[in-house]
């Protein structure tokens, strides 16, 4: 209809006989005040239980990855949680029963860093409280965070058994952990064992790789000096052997050098040599060729203050023993004074350093499994380095220094060991260079203090040790198990998943079970007195033990393992107890959680069925976290992955691909996000995301977001308006309507089949732009711009109750489709049209589609008809544009088609109101010249011509018989539709 306004001063106003759109849904959304209203209705009507009644439904159960109960949310816990909810939602508007139970892990070093702070604070020594009376704390710490977590989860509109979560500190969960830890002590994968693990000495505990982050680091980085000894060769006793580190505090521990196998070494004699310099003219040093320059350049070695004298081949090198460059230093009480290792290791590198590598095999774990494997370890390993970080207090030089401070300072975590390292190598000639390195180094992400490698006794899972519980048919060893888990058990999305965690869990080494803290499940086990942990009998290996400790942590929690009398409680009248020592180091957290799939799936009425998920949805890091710890775990106790599916999604980035930094301000706060714009457009955020990679967010993409949804939110608005008291007396059949009702019929059920493959591949962002994109494109300027001249104009016509009924099969649909993203939003919509105290968008299914509805053939032709108009509405907007018109129906454009099947098809249909034209002339007469053209559609030419006759006061048509009817200034069509 044009723009301008009739002359109402000779002709009646008939704007009030047009049917014109009704509708109360308001073009503001007002999301961040009105969405924790829908969330109260929701809660009264109780739509999680209700959907959990309905029958025959098959289960889906995505089973949730806990957070950590420490902290408000982050835009990352928003987006992992939003995801979880999409899939959800989707899979139960899809016909299944889909379950969703939220849930917390609450043990572990966070919760335990945090009270131990507050004791500080209040000048309290831990370990001076009774270890319960600590653990109380933590556990009512967690509780606190879990209440505010859970109504942040909820805001964001996410579905689920809030009422009810599982949490890794409930009794039966606590219990169920205990059991799981059991089964490994029973099927003979346990063990103890000492090696070096990631140890944190500022909290002094043992890490799993999972609990580290890796940043840059500024480390000391010294050329040290072994001199050979007792060759028998002048030539090669004359010389010193030189190693490069960048852990000088490791030196003390030193117990043997190694070289590569295939590498050239050469024999360098020093001929001159600077002020400020550690080396003397005459010394001979032993490096590798491809590094020599390199590291005698580091002393300050210019070319021409050395020679190189001879090889050093392989033979010489399998002669020589090295002695430590603190041999024979004053006040060393010979403790250095044994003679070292040298040999030949596959290790060693000629890409940097001097092709000699120095071993601590108690902070390194390549030279650890190198003297293990030589049966040698009792001659290697050390155990200088405590708890805390500092060397022992006997050890000479060193007693009492620290690696690292307690506290950074200024950011600086380095302590007093290093430089006194340093220092002393330097005073006994020891040091040949000296300089420092940035590298990435890993922190915990806890205290992120940086961690060291450290040598201690600790409990492990064998994960290449058969299983002894006769479930062999994934393997006979965890690592079996696992792998063959990944590769014919779980479907990856993205596929790339699969490929980290089989490389992760191929190349891993046991698994570290034991933490030294306080809060968490205790390693319910059991040690023999006096025996051996390589002994048969040096676990205690009981079912009635195990139960009677299963039935205390049921009864009164994971506490009962420190209650007085604990151990006679649990081995009295079995064994006698003054034989066995209790284990109390702790389970590591990621056991917990690696455990809940008993606990929940397999213990929960609203679990699983068969104790499996369908899907584990998290962030990429949990390849290395839950999805590597839950599939260890339960390889080692049911044998296979607890899981069908994983789904993993990338990190949350800044607008320009920065990563988020409360230091740098550029972090985005859901509740933020929430107050500015509503919980929907975060979603819609995630929704319009590709979650396979890092995920960007910031003012600028959210407002583009938020125009997004305002393009959208008003198709709906205008399906409601046109809906308006629609019946089902105005119902049509489609086999009566007219062909473009039955083309966008086709549409949908095309769509309807992309909307559910997209759903069932977890596609969201697929899914989203194909229904973004039709409602924009194909309805908003297309459908819709086209019908509204019936729908307002029309009488009771056939036509008109089409459109209609095509309006209302489209609301169905679009609502439904896009529920699962913006939950409060189409909520809104459907209560518009369907109010009532129990009615909602998400009690409904996604409506079956009719593949009746799919005509190609007619689609085909209607792809046609639309290249056609493109080309009409073109030619008219040059006419716009000049100021000709000022609106479609002001032409009559002829147009001219060199084509007779598509001349055909336009004949066939009412082009001129496809066109939004008041006429229109068909013809296969030859194009002139000055015809307009689209470059794709040559076959093509429009020739403007304006519109003939009088334009008709009550639809603002253009036509020749406007005025010769009844009602003054109408066209006929519009006459009848008065009576």
């Amino acid at each position: 209809m044009c723009a301008d306004t009739p002359d109402t001063t000779t002709t009646p106003d008939y704007k009030e006989t047009l049917s014109l759109p009704k509708t109360d849904f308001p073009m503001r959304a007002g999301l961040p005040k009105r969405e924790p209203g829908w969330l109260e209705r929701w809660e009264n009507i109780g739509i999680y239980d209700t959907l959990r009644a309905k029958e025959g439904r098959k289960p889906f159960v995505l089973h949730d990855g806990p957070p950590y109960a420490n902290g408000h949310l982050h835009i990352g816990h928003a987006l992992n949680k939003v995801l979880k909810d999409m899939v959800v939602r989707s899979q139960q508007m899809m016909g299944h029963d889909a379950r969703y139970i939220p849930g917390w892990d609450c043990h572990g070093l966070p919760i335990e860093w945090k009270i131990e702070e507050q004791y500080r604070t209040k000048g309290l020594d831990k370990d001076s409280v009774p270890v319960i009376d600590f653990r109380q704390e933590c556990r009512k710490f967690a509780e606190g965070w879990i209440d505010v977590q859970r109504e942040e989860f909820k805001r964001l509109g996410v579905t689920g058994n809030w009422p009810d979560p599982y949490l890794t500190m409930n009794f039966h969960a606590e219990r169920v952990i205990a059991e799981e830890f059991m089964k490994f002590l029973m099927n003979g994968t346990l063990y103890q064992g000492s090696k070096p693990v990631m140890w944190s000495p500022v909290e002094e505990t043992a890490l799993a790789e999972a609990e580290v982050e890796y940043h840059d680091k500024d480390s000391f980085t010294i050329w040290v000096k072994f001199k050979v000894v007792g060759t028998g060769d002048a030539t090669l006793d004359s010389a010193q052997v030189v190693i490069w580190t960048t852990t000088p505090w490791t030196i003390p521990s030193n117990k043997a050098v190694v070289y590569g196998a295939d590498f050239s070494y050469g024999l360098y004699e020093i001929t001159g040599r600077p002020e400020e310099c550690w080396a003397n003219i005459g010394d001979r040093y032993i490096i590798a060729d491809k590094l020599a320059a390199d590291v005698l350049g580091r002393a300050r070695l210019e070319e021409g203050m050395y020679r190189r004298l001879c090889d050093v081949t392989q033979d010489d090198l399998s002669k020589i023993t090295l002695q430590h460059p603190l041999a024979g230093a004053d006040g060393a009480n010979g403790e250095w004074d044994d003679i070292r290792d040298f040999r030949a290791a596959d290790f060693v590198t000629d890409e940097e350093g001097t092709g000699f590598v120095h071993c601590a095999p108690s902070h390194g774990m390549e030279e650890f499994e190198l003297y293990r494997d030589l049966g040698m370890l009792e001659q290697v390993i050390t155990y200088n380095v405590m708890d805390d970080g500092s060397f022992r207090e006997d050890l000479p030089f060193f007693g009492g220094k620290h690696i690292l401070r307690s506290k950074p300072k200024k950011g600086d975590w380095e302590g007093d060991a290093n430089a006194a390292v340093i220092a002393k190598l330097t005073e006994v000639g020891g040091l040949l260079a000296r300089g420092k390195i940035k590298h990435s180094y890993p922190h915990s992400w806890r205290s992120k203090a940086p961690v060291i490698y450290r040598n201690t006794p600790q409990w492990f899972a064998a994960i290449d040790r058969p299983v002894g519980d006769g479930q062999d048919e994934y393997g006979q060893t965890i690592r079996e198990r696992a792998l063959t888990s990944i590769d014919k058990l779980v479907e990856w999305t993205p596929q790339t998943g699969r490929n980290r965690l089989y490389s992760m869990i191929e190349a891993r080494p046991d698994w570290v079970l034991s933490r030294q803290r306080a809060w968490g499940v205790p390693l319910t086990c059991f040690t023999k007195k006096g025996a051996l942990p390589t002994d048969d009998d040096f676990l205690l290996r009981n079912d009635e033990v195990n139960a009677r400790v299963a039935e205390a942590f049921e009864a009164e929690g994971a506490d009962a393992w420190y209650k007085e009398g604990a151990k006679e409680r649990f081995l009295g009248n079995v064994v006698n107890p003054d034989d066995y020592e209790q284990v109390f180091d702790i389970l590591d957290v990621w056991f917990d959680s690696g455990s809940t799939h008993a606990f929940v799936l397999r213990d929960r009425e609203d679990g699983s069925e068969d104790g499996i998920a369908d899907l584990y949805l998290e962030g990429t890091d949990q390849h290395r976290g839950w999805f590597h710890s839950s599939m260890l775990q339960a390889c080692g106790t049911k044998g296979r992955a607890p899981y069908r599916g994983v789904l993993t999604h990338g990190f949350t980035l800044d607008e320009k691909g920065n990563k988020m930094s409360k230091s740098l301000g550029n972090t985005v706060a859901p509740e933020e996000v929430i107050k500015q714009y509503g919980a929907d457009i975060l979603r819609l955020w995630v929704a319009q995301s590709d979650y396979t990679a890092d995920l960007r967010i910031g003012p600028e993409i959210l407002k583009g977001v938020a125009d997004g949804y305002r393009r959208l939110r008003n198709t709906m608005r205008y399906m409601l308006g046109a809906l308006s008291h629609f019946t089902e007396e105005d119902r049509v059949e489609p086999a009566d309507m007219p062909e473009l009702e039955r083309y966008i019929l086709h549409r949908l059920a095309e769509l309807d089949k992309v909307v559910r493959t997209g759903y069932a591949a977890y596609d969201f962002q697929g899914v989203y732009q194909q229904v973004f994109n039709f409602c924009t494109l194909e309805l908003s300027a297309f459908y819709f711009d086209i019908r509204k001249d019936a729908l307002y104009c029309d009488g009771n016509t056939d036509r008109r109750r089409a459109a209609r009924t095509v309006m209302d099969l489209l609301f169905h649909r679009l609502t439904t489709w896009l529920a699962p993203v913006l939950v409060f939003t189409m909520e809104e919509v459907w209560l518009e049209r369907f109010p009532g105290d129990n009615s909602s968008v998400h009690l409904v299914d996604i409506p079956e589609t009719p593949q009746a509805w799919l005509d190609e053939t007619l689609a085909a032709k209607w792809r046609d008809v639309r290249r056609a108009r493109r080309a009409v509405t073109a030619a008219l907007e040059v006419q716009r544009t000049n100021k000709v018109i000022g609106a479609s129906l002001e032409a009559a454009p002829v147009v001219h088609i060199d084509n007779a099947e598509l001349l055909a098809a336009l004949q066939s249909v009412p082009f001129e109101d496809i066109c939004i034209t008041s006429d229109i002339t068909l013809t296969a007469d030859p194009a002139p010249e000055d015809a307009f053209r689209m470059p794709e559609t040559q076959e093509i030419g429009v020739i403007f011509e304006q519109a003939d006759g009088e334009k008709c006061q009550r639809c603002w048509k253009i036509l020749p018989d406007v005025g010769t009817h009844s009602h003054a200034g109408t066209c006929g069509r519009c006459n009848d539709a008065l009576g």
